[in-house]
């Protein structure tokens, strides 16, 4: 709304060296898990052997990419799917003290309804086929469904501690973040039958994003400052390190249009690590402001919204200049957390995680539009729906 390692040698001298880096909000039942740790030097793991084995397409069953240079190339405004296109515009905002989801119409900033959900809800999720939204019910143990046609609530059911929720990129799986359980719960896609569960020794993995061809993805440990590295489909992690900073926490997780960059933000390092996946070397830090926390594309591909929840601050970064290029001040502060673009891009949606309230900000101009109150602890919120031809999870990441 909050190891042991080992070396290995690679083949044609290619050193793999695994780096920390993490992303999430900390809920209640975690709290005692976090704290500082000590820095410590990157370790090598062990990922790919050989160039050799690596094939020359993506990830068995992933839709092509649409344009190798942009990941988000299918997500301008006005590309909806034929499975959207007629779903009403609203913002879905699951408030974790309140056990609730606020209904907001875009149009009006009104909050035209409250659904009852599990207990304490942490992100509105849309799915990999786009036709449900997913309330990850953390210490409820359970997904509520709500059908983003009518906006009503629908089936429950029972997964152990999801705290976040991901799609492998062929739509094949879920990946249930289970934070607190240390796991990562592979589960079909469509009934969340649990397929495989991989045990992780990190403390609190909660956010992740893929790569371009969908064979890995990056998750990021935020009690324990490591990020992981992901075999995709063989479900297995590959990688594992610790980040260069003392009681650093990892938060949302964010892949560059290029496909070449993952971004992290970090509450405490107070910016964002710039990782090169493929190696999973030692990550650089990017100041951008207090208590770093979500990552947002925007609809042309050319920027990332920075949300500064400690000091109610949006960074822009620019991907081509590779730095940072503004700083929007929310008007007598805030806490702006997780959110989301609008279809049409002219609008960021954000949780204001402390203050009960959701934030709508001008794209164009970081002016504020509406400060709109809801529940107790808003956090993950949905902007549904959105361009894209399925979804990676999340609070929408869509391709």
């Amino acid at each position: 709304m909050l190891h042991s390692t080992k070396r290995t040698a690679a083949l044609l001298g290619c050193v793999l060296i695994a780096v920390l880096v993490g992303c999430g909000i900390p809920a209640e039942k975690r709290k005692a898990e976090a704290g500082g740790t000590e820095a410590a030097a990157p370790r090598v793991v062990p990922d790919n052997p050989t160039p050799e084995r690596v094939p020359p397409t993506g990830l068995a069953g992933m839709p092509p990419v649409l344009d190798p240079k942009d990941v988000y190339a299918a997500d301008r405004a006005g590309m909806m799917s034929p499975v959207v296109k007629n779903f009403p515009a609203r913002v879905y905002v699951p408030n974790t003290r309140s056990n609730t989801v606020s209904v907001i119409d875009p149009k009006t900033y009104k909050v035209i309804e409250t659904i009852p959900v599990g207990h304490q809800p942490q992100h509105v999720v849309p799915s990999w086929d786009l036709k449900t939204l997913w309330v990850n019910n953390d210490l409820g143990d359970s997904l509520t469904a709500i059908d983003p046609a009518t906006g009503k609530a629908g089936r429950t059911v029972a997964v152990s501690d999801p705290y976040n929720l991901y799609f492998t990129p062929n739509g094949k799986y879920a990946v249930v973040m289970a934070s607190m359980d240390r796991q990562l719960v592979f589960r079909d896609a469509h009934t969340m039958k649990k397929a495989r569960t991989v045990p992780v020794d990190c403390a609190g993995v909660n956010h992740a994003d893929f790569s371009s061809d969908g064979r890995y993805f990056i998750v990021s440990c935020e009690f324990s400052g490591e990020l992981l590295k992901v075999d995709t489909a063989g479900m297995k992690v590959i990688g594992r390190q610790k980040l260069p900073l003392k009681g650093a926490m990892p938060q949302d997780v964010k892949l560059s249009p290029d496909g070449g960059t993952f971004y992290i933000a970090d509450m405490i390092a107070n910016g964002i690590w710039v990782l090169d996946g493929q190696r999973f070397d030692r990550p650089k830090l990017l100041r951008t402001g207090k208590g770093a926390h979500g990552l947002y594309v925007s609809r042309d591909s050319k920027q990332m919204y920075v949300t500064n929840r400690g000091e109610g601050t949006i960074s822009l970064f620019d991907f081509a200049k590779r730095k940072l290029t503004k700083k929007w001040h929310l008007p007598n502060g805030g806490s702006p957390d997780m959110g989301g673009v609008s279809a049409d891009g002219k609008v960021l949606w954000l949780s204001g995680r402390y203050n009960a309230e959701v934030y709508a900000i001008d794209t164009a101009t970081g002016r504020q539009l509406a400060r709109i109150p809801v529940g107790s602890g808003p956090h993950g919120l949905a902007v549904y729906p959105q361009p894209g031809r399925y979804s990676l999870g999340h609070t929408g990441v869509f391709r």
